[in-house]
């Protein structure tokens, strides 16, 4: 009973030695890039080490003050518009593409979900070409709606989470409903769209962190520099703005930070609902 109780505590012991070295191993990239935007000098070739020789507040200031060649606060907007329009357009197909999935049979429906799943396997940048030649043929180079464009018409293709939630409302619900005269609009929108608000907090919450942080498309579609996202603007800084590309980062992170932390019940109750069905 002793040395079971020692192994136990042994095995506690190295499991929270082990993450907590994890856990440094990841934080000092992000405590290094803290640190990195407050430096005085701006350019990474000043630092003693890993770290600034001096600090300042300047780099936050410049980031916002000093457009002339780096308009940040416009990148940022249009970040901003992309992420949020995507989510919103995004959200509401998924949902659709899922509860259509989980609800209803209809003919080549198993071949639909396998066709999902095979296609899901292939990196999504292997289709940028192609891409890039059909936003040419409808003139949506330039153009921040031909990005929300791409990225709410591809946010159906993760639909299976979704679907595994809808798999758990009980489907007698429906047919009760049914008996009582509901058409399948009003089940949908009056009973299982109300049951799915986590799901929806997820699914908006998902869709709106890929194009906050997305670099591939931007860059393809969005050749005007006052078209740039952040994620395209930072990479395009001068060498000696080092510490402004680190502000920048900084400041990107924090609202998906804050959302996260708001929203954390529901992502972790919409991702073990998903995850008991497929």
């Amino acid at each position: 009973m002793k040395k079971y109780n020692f192994l136990r505590v042994a095995d506690t012991v190295i499991t929270h030695i082990a993450l907590i070295v994890v856990s440094l191993i990841f934080l000092f990239p992000c405590l290094w890039l803290i640190l990195a935007s407050f430096s005085k000098s701006g350019s990474i070739y000043t630092y003693k080490g890993f770290f600034p020789s001096g600090y300042s507040l300047d780099t936050f200031k410049t980031l916002f003050t000093d457009t002339a060649m780096y308009n940040y606060p416009q990148w940022f907007m249009n970040t901003l518009q992309i992420a949020v329009f995507s989510s919103l357009i995004g959200t509401f197909l998924v949902i659709l593409t899922a509860y259509t999935m989980s609800r209803f049979q209809f003919k080549s429906r198993k071949k639909i979900m396998k066709g999902t799943l095979i296609l899901g396997m292939f990196p999504s940048f292997m289709g940028m070409i192609a891409v890039y030649i059909i936003m040419t043929q409808f003139g949506l180079i330039n153009n921040l709606w031909g990005v929300i464009l791409i990225y709410s018409s591809s946010a159906p293709m993760g639909y299976l989470t979704q679907k595994g939630f809808f798999d758990t409302v009980p489907y007698s619900i429906d047919e009760a409903a049914r008996i009582d005269g509901a058409t399948n609009l009003q089940i949908f929108l009056k009973i299982n769209l109300p049951l799915s608000q986590p799901m929806i907090v997820y699914t908006a919450l998902t869709s709106f962190t890929f194009p906050w942080s997305d670099f591939i498309l931007p860059k393809l579609l969005l050749k005007e520099k006052d078209l740039y996202t952040v994620a395209v603007g930072l990479m395009n800084l001068g060498e000696t703005e080092f510490s402004r590309f680190a502000a920048g980062s900084v400041f990107i992170a924090v609202p998906i930070v804050i959302l996260y932390f708001i929203l954390i019940r529901y992502m972790i109750h919409g991702m073990t609902a998903g995850a008991v069905k497929g």
